[in-house]
């Protein structure tokens, strides 16, 4: 059984009562105003006014102005209010925000969307993602941010409240399970009842608690049940057991039938829609169909009632109903960048640091710090985030290389080389037949093939073409070949690897422009000859320097998963040839999750900065030159192998079997299964190495009346002000039968000490931690008996145990 209805108060029938029950006096006689068309009007984005500013979003209401209900707009997130055809802060990933294991930080990301989306026009913000982290290979885990659901509880919370603090709407996403990007769309999750309420479920009740005004269901179903179908997650749960008072609006076109509406569906996302030129369709379910519904009597016209009522419920706590509502704020782009910069220094993660030549290779310093060997594709053109909806095109974004030549002073050398180009340079003239110009293909609002011709390659071999676009979409198809698709709106570069043979090969092109803006378009490639030469070029630039620091980087994408947890195109060759040629070789991943390292032990150190946002290169060289000290740690674990995680070998697990998944591990999930099986990761969850040493002494443990507190003192026992994520890890009750973690977080605070300090610190233990979920009462209950307390540095790094008390 998932769910129980007992003890819960029994879901309004469909009649009068709905709308009554929910929403103010003043919004019942506004939604009592409104005619059918108006009602309607609410529960379907659609598309804003063509050119204007509220046209960039992912959705427009109209709302009703007759009485004094304003139009509401809504932008895709989570890591920057992202509208097409402008730009806005784009901050660190949420997998770093995490990392931060900083509540405070949270907040303070928070409201950079929060500001920001007001700023430009928006009221609603389609973020923050609080799934699992549990395929290693998913392709949006940097859009989320922990295997852990104490973490992500936490952070979604603290952002919630940052960004609603600035007037934005917060809509938490994807209710529920959506941990995997294959099959998306049809998967089924096999949950349990206790899983499900003690991994997957606690960041949405944590962030319905901060006041999130709205959730997204996801695209796959929930034992058996589309999400956004799924009464028991959207009414049962959701309303009856944690009392949401906001709106549920679908993941993009992931309604499913005009019906969802009476199952706590209240609003439908997405249009079928074509190219930007195309007519505004009507929403495939809540618009004309309702509207039929509602006439043949399938859906009273109260349900609908209570879902409008929801929405400009909402409005109303937001002020936007107000004979004067809240001024739109003037952009603050200096804030913006110094808040993203701060979380790129916090979040980065020092996952491996050792000594050459009697020092640790970081921070650079004397010669190594002076004459350095800057290798990777990341270095010039910065990875600032994951590719999808989540995409944020900012202002601007210094590459690396230039911070870590200002940084590295006018007397050093630092030499860059590509290593593995993953663009290339321009397609010579004589290669394609007629010649292609890039630049300008199209005029604001065309949509046409824009090229016919052939390409001509000199040899066999693996060849590197890269798009690059602005103002629309290109699609590029070479022979036949799956075509290459390169859009401004997900990503601004392209580029793939087609093995083509020697003589010409048939090339066509087309696209459409932004009604506002022309379409531009760029050619180039990597030959064979080239990128074996590129590598030679960075091994001998390697060999040459003091320090090699090569970046490396990963392609995290909404829409598929990645292949393998390898890092793509040969980049642990590259590495691996670097690290041979000189052994003080440091390694920056811009990476959106955990990848494999056949070369961590040639190297000197590794320093995760994950996408690190438009302020990455200013973090990165300030982390590396010991200007900032790195604090984060591990919110989700590094497996060792790709036969060495929970959902290794196991498709049943991922990717499913005939449409359906299976969470059989249970609530033994990241790190806890690594635990439970006795299985080393390359680096586990909450390591995070830093420029300073803490010792920790004098743990105390104690209940109270609101759940425990561990107090723990510690030292800063290094020459360098630096901080701590101090956790608290419980062990299991044995006094519960049901599945428990053998060791699970339960609390952590970070803390700052300058040389030589220490602190008394004390970490809250909520009574929710020690309680599990009994399948038999179908309720959460006190887990009783003395537990195993374990506090450290990382989930492996345990520095002190004791136990609490009965």
């Amino acid at each position: 059984m998932l769910f129980c209805t007992s003890g819960l108060l029994t879901a309004a029938p469909a009649g009068a009562t709905e709308a009554a029950a929910e929403g103010t006096p003043r919004v019942r006689a506004l939604v009592a105003k409104m005619t059918l068309d108006e009602k309607l009007s609410f529960v379907h984005w659609t598309a804003g006014p063509t050119g204007g500013p509220l046209a960039r979003g992912v959705g427009y209401l109209p709302g009703v102005p007759r009485l004094g209900i304003p139009a509401l707009q809504a932008s895709d997130g989570p890591v920057g209010v992202r509208l097409n055809g402008a730009r806005s802060t784009a901050l660190p990933t949420p997998s770093a925000l995490a990392a931060t294991f900083d509540d405070s930080l949270a907040t303070a990301y928070g409201k950079v969307l929060g500001h920001e989306g007001r700023a430009l026009g928006q009221d609603v913000v389609l973020g923050p993602m609080v799934n699992t982290i549990r395929v290693p290979h998913g392709g949006r885990n940097f859009e989320t941010f922990s295997e852990d659901p104490l973490v992500t509880s936490r952070t979604a919370a603290a952002q919630i409240k940052g960004t609603q603090s600035q007037g934005l709407m917060a809509t938490v996403k994807h209710f529920a399970g959506n941990n995997q990007e294959t099959d998306r769309f049809t998967i089924d999750a096999a949950i349990d009842e206790q899983t499900l309420q003690e991994v997957e479920l606690p960041a949405f009740r944590s962030a319905v608690e901060a006041g999130a005004a709205s959730v997204m269901c996801a695209y796959n179903g929930v034992n058996g049940t589309p999400s956004c179908s799924n009464d028991q997650l959207l009414q049962k749960v959701l309303r009856e057991q944690w009392g949401f008072k906001g709106w549920v609006m679908s993941d993009w076109l992931a309604t499913h039938a005009t019906t969802d509406i009476t199952k706590g569906l209240d609003q439908e996302l997405g249009l079928e829609m074509g190219k930007p030129t195309d007519p505004v369709p009507d929403s495939k379910h809540f618009g004309a169909s309702l509207r039929t519904a509602i006439a043949n009597g399938t859906v009273p016209q109260s349900t609908l009632d209570r879902s409008v009522t929801r929405i400009v419920g909402q409005m109303e706590r937001f002020g936007l109903l107000d004979a004067t509502p809240p001024k739109r704020p003037v952009r603050d782009a200096q804030a913006g960048r110094d808040t993203a910069r701060g979380i790129a220094e916090n979040g980065a993660v020092l996952l491996r640091n050792t000594a050459v030549a009697g020092r640790p290779a970081l921070p650079l310093a004397g010669p190594a710090g002076a004459d350095l060997a800057v290798i990777g594709d990341s270095a010039l053109r910065p990875k600032v985030s994951g590719l999808g909806s989540a995409h944020v095109v900012p202002d601007a974004a210094k590459a690396p290389l230039d911070a870590l030549r200002e940084r590295a002073g006018a007397g050093a050398s630092v030499r860059y080389e590509p290593g593995v180009d993953r663009l290339g340079a321009p397609l010579p003239a004589e290669t394609l037949s007629p010649a292609f110009t890039n630049g300008k293909q199209l005029d604001p609002g065309g949509d046409r093939t824009f090229y016919e011709g052939t390409l001509t390659v000199p040899a066999d071999g693996d060849y590197r073409i890269g798009v690059r676009v602005d103002g629309g979409l290109a699609i590029l198809q070479i022979d036949g070949q799956s075509p290459v698709y390169a859009a401004d709106s997900f990503s601004e570069t392209t580029s793939v690897v087609l093995s083509l043979t020697k003589g010409t090969h048939k090339v066509s092109m087309n696209g459409w422009a932004w009604p506002d803006r022309p379409l531009s378009v760029d050619l180039t490639w990597v030959t064979p000859q080239q990128a074996a030469q590129n590598i030679e070029r960075a091994v001998a630039a390697a060999r040459a320097a003091k320090t090699a620091v090569v970046f490396v980087q990963d392609e995290g994408s909404e829409g598929y998963d990645r292949p393998s947890l390898s890092l793509p195109d040969g980049q642990d060759a590259l590495v691996s040839a670097v690290a041979r040629a000189n052994p003080n070789t440091v390694v920056v991943l811009n990476t959106g999750s955990s990848v494999l390292m056949p070369w961590l032990n040639d190297t000197a150190a590794v320093l995760d900065m994950w996408y690190p946002g438009q302020e990455g290169a200013q973090a990165t060289a300030a982390l590396l030159y010991g200007d900032a000290n790195p604090s984060g740690k591990l919110t989700q674990t590094f497996p060792a192998s790709e036969n060495g995680h929970p959902v290794a070998g196991n498709p049943k697990r991922y990717p499913g079997v005939d449409g359906k998944q299976e969470y059989s591990e249970g609530v033994h999930t990241g790190y806890r299964w690594y635990e439970q099986q006795g299985v080393t990761p390359l680096f586990p969850f909450g390591h995070g190495l830093s420029y300073t040493a803490f010792d920790y002494r004098d743990l105390a443990v104690e209940r109270t009346a609101t759940g425990a507190v561990v107090r723990v003192t510690v030292r800063n026992s290094g020459a360098v002000a630096g901080k701590e994520a101090v956790q608290v890890y419980l062990g299991p009750s044995p006094l519960v039968t049901a599945p428990q973690a053998v060791k699970k977080l339960a609390g952590y605070t970070k803390t700052a000490l300058e040389p030589g300090e220490e602190k008394r610190v004390t970490i809250p233990v909520d009574a929710r931690q020690l309680q599990y979920w009994d399948t038999g009462r179908h309720a959460w209950t006190s887990a009783g008996g003395a537990r195993a307390v374990s506090v450290g540095s990382s989930s492996a790094d345990i520095r002190l145990t004791g136990r609490l008390a009965q």
